[in-house]
């Protein structure tokens, strides 16, 4: 496991890859999955596609990650986190929503659990979800950053849409 720190404008990001996947991306404060702390500090390919799609994202410039992900959890963690993917940029989902694109309209606070455990945040976007009254609810970097977030793709679609 290699990993890297990435300055953002929404705080460090710890990155973890295996040589092949992107497996962690964690907001520094968060408590970072076992894989940030067995990681040595080292660079490698994934690493730096990583960091210059977020680059891109943060300046505004890319809407979409195109990186391989290997995202550790249970088989219903993986399926959200594979949901959350089809949130469009700019958009948000409530977790009902997404339970019930699940086929399992009843596993709201189940869907919360899983998007709370994300290891790859902003890439895989747990910040697109909301609570059903549309409040910003939980959110493992702080509601501070997941409403940075939200303008920022707001932002951009808006632009987007009128050019």
């Amino acid at each position: 496991m290699n990993k890297v720190v990435y300055d953002s404008p929404v705080g460090r990001l710890t990155l973890v890859s295996d040589g092949t996947h992107l497996v962690v991306c964690a907001f520094d404060g968060s408590t970072p999955p076992s894989e940030a702390n067995e990681a040595a500090p080292r660079d490698d390919a994934v690493l730096r596609e990583a960091m210059r799609q977020l680059d891109d994202y943060f300046a505004e410039a890319r809407r979409a990650f195109d990186l391989p992900l290997a995202a550790r959890g249970t088989a219903f963690q993986r399926r959200v986190w594979q949901e959350l993917r089809r949130i469009p940029f700019g958009e948000t989902r409530s977790y009902g929503e997404v339970a019930e694109r699940l086929g399992n309209p009843n596993a709201m606070r189940a869907v919360g659990a899983a998007n709370g455990k994300n290891p790859i945040a902003i890439i895989v976007p747990c910040h697109r979800v909301i609570g059903a009254n549309g409040a910003l609810t939980g959110f493992g970097g702080g509601l501070e950053r997941k409403a940075y977030l939200l303008e920022l793709e707001r932002k951009q679609r808006a632009l987007f849409q009128q050019g």
